[in-house]
């Protein structure tokens, strides 16, 4: 989309293929949770998760990221059987009412990745990046599926206990090319491998700050990017607002400036929004 976009190939997610040729994609968040930080309780109830999920397709969502545990910070780990209770459903029922566009499954564990694959998923978004079961991996082989290998200091309970890096740029960056290698030995295919600095994931507000601004330094793996910034703490202390909701502006500038620094794909909760911040910016970069 922009002259300095650092292009991959397609991205594959199973039998399914993303395309980046005309700039980024958009993972819509469905959050199957009591505790999410900025929707959690919403969508419990299967039906309103579907109807919710194919709202964010026909909104623009590329992806539909489908999760059963919250990681927000402090949250402590659910139970395999009860986020297969909550997920498996809703992806059933999300291609049941049609839904074509690819599902992500938001989980840690092997069970449950392997569960919402054979319910429909296509993809899996592992925020602990292979390190949290070590069967994920053999799964994700297996299904040829999509897989996230993000960034995380500790974990979601402790991530924030005053995290500290002497260089959290290179450090991030040194993390996520040992994980790209560690998938690629295990015998995961490069196609298939998304990495994602972890924003909000055992960071302050000054560290989040300076993985935004040295994005190209993720970039330079050669696998595609996936950006969370969406409603993040360090937004709302940016903006001074207290409610997840009402840092929808500042997610869209953190987009825009993701977008010029060769993101490939958004994570967001409204996705219309960020589906305009990406058609406007499409347009003025083809303008001739």
């Amino acid at each position: 989309m922009t002259p300095n976009r650092r292009m991959t190939g397609p991205l594959v997610l199973g039998e399914k293929v993303l395309h980046f040729d005309r700039g980024p994609r958009i993972m819509g968040v469905l959050n199957v949770t009591p505790d999410s930080f900025s929707d959690g309780g919403l969508y419990m109830e299967p039906r309103a998760a579907i109807e919710h999920g194919l709202r964010l397709a026909a909104d623009g969502a590329d992806i539909i990221d489908v999760g059963g545990e919250s990681t927000r910070p402090g949250s402590e780990p659910v139970t395999a059987t009860e986020q297969m209770r909550r997920v498996v459903p809703v992806i059933e029922g999300l291609r049941a009412a049609g839904l074509r566009v690819p599902i992500s499954i938001d989980a840690r564990l092997a069970e449950v990745a392997a569960a919402a694959l054979e319910a429909g998923a296509d993809a899996i978004n592992d925020v602990a990046a292979l390190r949290g079961d070590p069967a994920l991996v053999g799964v994700a082989r297996e299904y040829r599926a999509g897989l996230v290998l993000m960034h995380m200091r500790g974990t979601p309970a402790t991530m924030q206990d005053e995290p500290e890096y002497e260089d959290v740029v290179g450090e991030v960056a040194a993390f996520l090319h040992e994980r790209v290698k560690f998938a690629l030995e295990a015998g995961i295919e490069r196609e298939c491998i998304v990495v994602d600095p972890g924003i909000g994931f055992g960071k302050t507000t000054q560290h989040n700050l300076l993985l935004l601004r040295n994005l190209d330094r993720v970039a330079e793996l050669g696998c595609p990017v996936l950006l969370g910034v969406s409603r993040k703490r360090f937004l709302g202390e940016l903006l001074g607002e207290d409610r997840p909701e009402r840092r929808d502006f500042g997610t869209a500038a953190a987009v825009a400036w993701g977008i010029l620094a060769g993101v490939h794909i958004f994570r967001v909760h409204d996705v219309k929004p960020i589906a305009q911040v990406l058609t406007v910016c499409r347009a003025i970069a083809e303008a001739q």
